[in-house]
């Protein structure tokens, strides 16, 4: 969750690590703050708040170094306030320590820790490692947090600075991401590359496990024993500008109009149109491989879970192959069937989502072989998988994802065709496919051209308190994430439902001020639908239906229509989310809402 980012060398490393924050305060904006050697200790600047309180807090009392760490929070332990913002400091205020993680047993070294003499100033767990650290101190940062981190249980992605070791930062990683940027004679540690995308493309990913040292003159990769690594260096091949606004009000909504240029990324060279198949150089599975296994397990958390439901109808109708979609948080604490003949597919946007990369890490200890569908490059599952799809989908800023979301289901699709091809679905059915994915970047573009009128169904609708989404097949995992980007974004309630299951409850909320979302394109379950919204409109339900044609049977039912082109049905929720995506923007922003940043989230989940 947190954002973590540390410079030394010749600048002054205020400003840097101040900009640094800017480009990670999606993983969180509690509170923030820095730890900056001046020249005769460590001096610290800290806030309540976004990033432009910190800014603040800096530029109306200076303070000048040039190697300093540098945190934006997201509260785990202690209410988000400036006593509990980071970076934390040891009783002799000569360690200032910054943390992306949870310590488990932080009560218990706390209670030592305070009978052997240190007083704590803060309710956070992070706190533990400065004192800790200054416990074990004796002239060395990098042995004296060696030793403290063997005391430690739980996750962590840190960076450490002492007064008494100045010329260093010490950085280390159990389960939260962290890298070390290579720049030129100053280096750099950051939680997320777009802290540091401004000042150099070379990074090595730091694994769990490993300490960074980074000096003015170098730096050094080593394990907890002390023992020197070698680590790849890797290049970076984003564009400083797709982190930026590029004249949109907010992130999300750029990122909502990418989407027709984030799913042509997403098949570019994978398609073979002419034989109706799927090319996926990644999967490091031969063809006699994918045909030995039996069961699918598919794992992921929020958004990515949607896009995993929409591939578990994907992979049975077209691959014929039983496929079972776990929540990646509930699947390690219970006891799945998984085996040398299961495929784990797990899906994560950033690549380091925590519950996820649990879920996969137990999926291998039981023999199963994992494939991981993610965005980010060099992320921890990416790097850990035995194969995978990366998505193509650009850095994604806002905290709601979309383009990730949409690009998702087509590399899942993907697969499908790829595994479907293989066991025994025909040629043509397999161009057909192909015909409908590469007819889906200009169909998202002409739902683009319509936002004007959708913004007008969210003015009509923004002051609403309930919201219910409904779908059926298909776009049943699209109306959950319809509702998910809605209660995301603009604090209202909203539920997703198999529009069937509205009988068996829901129809108890329908009133006049019920707002209910159908997804009703001309499909194979398109009469089923009429008759749920029948029933809703009985009722005194206010209806908004996503159509693909004219509809006589709609006639006199709805009160807003959004037109969708027609596509075959396994992609319909891929065109489905776009306007549900406009309607849940538009709405927040008429509420007044934080747009890219939402009250208590951030955008990549990293502790459980």
């Amino acid at each position: 969750m947190c954002g973590i980012v540390g410079y030394v060398g010749s600048r002054v490393a205020a400003p840097l690590l101040i900009e640094g924050l800017k480009r990670l305060e999606y993983r969180g904006y509690d509170s923030a703050g820095v730890a900056i050697m001046n020249g005769k200790g460590v001096e610290t600047r800290k806030a309540a708040g976004k990033i432009a309180m910190l800014e603040s807090a800096v530029i109306s009392d200076p303070v000048h170094g040039t190697l300093g760490i540098a945190h934006t929070r997201w509260a785990t332990h202690g209410a988000p306030n400036h006593t509990n913002a980071h970076p934390h400091v040891s009783c002799d205020e000569t360690i200032a320590v910054v943390h992306n993680g949870i310590i488990e047993n932080a009560t218990a070294l706390r209670k030592a820790l305070e009978e052997a003499g240190h007083v704590f100033r803060s309710e956070t767990d992070t706190e533990v490692l400065a004192h800790l650290i200054e416990e074990f101190f004796s002239g060395n940062l990098e042995e004296a947090v060696m030793a403290a981190l063997e005391k430690v249980d739980g996750t962590y992605g840190i960076a450490v600075v002492s007064s008494s070791d100045r010329d260093k930062i010490v950085a280390a990683r159990k389960g939260s991401p962290l890298l070390v940027g290579l720049g030129d004679q100053e280096y750099y540690v950051a939680s997320d590359v777009s802290a540091i995308l401004a000042h150099t493309r070379q990074v090595i990913y730091l694994d769990d496990g490993d300490l960074a040292v980074l000096e003015r003159t170098g730096y050094r990769i080593l394990d907890l024993n002390a023992a020197t690594l070698t680590k790849t260096v890797s290049r970076i091949d984003w564009d400083l500008e797709q982190i930026e606004r590029g004249g949109f009000a907010h992130f999300m909504l750029k990122e909502i109009f990418e989407q027709p240029k984030s799913v042509e990324n997403t098949m570019r060279g994978r398609l073979l149109a002419e034989e109706g198949l799927a090319k996926l150089g990644g999967l490091n599975l031969t063809d006699d491989e994918l045909l030995k296994f039996e069961n699918i397990v598919i794992t992921a958390c929020g958004t990515s879970w949607h896009s995993a439901l929409i591939a578990e109808h994907m992979l049975e109708e077209l691959a014929r192959i039983p496929v079972d979609v776990e929540y990646a948080s509930e699947f390690r604490y219970r006891n799945p069937i998984v085996s040398d003949r299961t495929l784990c597919i797990v899906i994560s946007q950033s690549g380091e989502t925590a519950d996820t990369l649990a879920a996969m890490r137990e999926a291998q200890r039981r023999g199963a072989r994992a494939l991981g569908i993610v965005n980010v490059v060099g992320s921890t599952i990416a790097r850990e998988s035995d194969g995978g799809i990366y998505i193509h989908a650009g850095p994604e800023i806002g905290v709601a994802s979309t383009k990730a979301f949409t690009s998702q289901v087509c590399a899942l699709a993907l697969f499908t065709l790829r595994l479907a091809r293989l066991r025994n679905l025909s040629s043509e059915r397999g161009m057909e496919i192909v015909k409908a994915m590469q007819a889906l970047p200009e169909q998202i573009q002409q739902i683009l051209d319509n936002a004007p009128a959708i913004e007008v169904i969210a003015e009509e609708f923004k002051d609403a308190s309930n919201f219910l989404y409904l779908g059926r097949g298909f776009n049943f995992p699209a109306a959950l994430e319809g509702a998910l980007k809605l209660k995301e974004i603009s604090y209202i309630h909203a539920e997703g439902y198999p529009a069937a299951e509205m009988k068996h409850g829901p129809i108890a909320l329908i009133d006049e001020n019920m707002p209910v979302v159908f997804i009703a394109p001309h499909d194979s379950v398109f009469e089923k639908i009429v008759s749920n919204i029948a029933e809703v409109k009985a009722r005194g339900g206010r209806v908004i239906a996503l159509t693909s044609m004219d509809e006589p049977a709609l006639v006199g039912k709805l009160d807003y229509e959004i037109r969708i082109p027609h596509t075959i049905d396994m992609f319909t929720p891929v065109l489905a989310s776009i306007p549900l995506q406009l309607l849940a923007y538009y709405i927040a922003v008429k509420r007044g809402a934080d747009v890219d940043q939402p009250r208590n989230l951030a955008k990549s989940v990293t502790v459980e």
